[in-house]
């Protein structure tokens, strides 16, 4: 039976300890698509939503949602975070693609908060776009890129 770092001998849910791992600069990418109607994402790109400028929402609460990754997911350190960045892109006509980086120095950490800063962004492009397009998909949510700590990943 494979060992489970996050439960006990019991099998009961636990919280890794930390305490011993080396602090080092870690970061990371991920990446989000949203899938959507031309004219939605014409909308999006020129600021004309009826609920104001959506990438700049997106924006902030991707970096406020990965700023609070351990109140949202279990067992997750609260790490201190040095940097996390949003970027958007689009293929100009239906799918807009959505980056996030972030760093941190610290003993473990910054997958998950560059992962849930584009998960947060996706979902409030979302929300400040279903008036006018409900049948908008949030699709490959992936981490891209890690760096630092004991390995180094990169999804090609």
């Amino acid at each position: 039976m494979a060992d489970f770092t996050h439960l006990n001998k019991n099998g009961e849910a636990v919280m890794v300890d930390v305490g011993q791992k080396s602090v080092t600069e870690r970061t990371a990418a991920a990446f989000g698509k949203i899938k959507m109607k031309e004219e939605t994402l014409r909308a999006l790109l020129s600021s004309q939503l009826k609920k104001g400028d959506g990438l700049a929402t997106a924006r902030i609460a991707g970096i406020m949602g990965g700023k609070s990754t351990s109140s949202l997911i279990p067992l997750c350190h609260n790490i201190p975070i040095d940097k996390i960045e949003i970027t958007f892109d689009s293929n100009g006509k239906d799918e807009l693609y959505i980056y996030a980086s972030a760093k941190c120095t610290y003993k473990t950490g910054i997958e998950m908060e560059a992962l849930t800063a584009v998960s947060i962004s996706a979902l409030t492009v979302y929300d400040m776009c279903k008036a006018i397009d409900r049948k908008m998909v949030i699709e490959e949510i992936r981490l891209l890129e890690k760096k630092g700590g004991k390995s180094d990943f990169k999804n090609d």
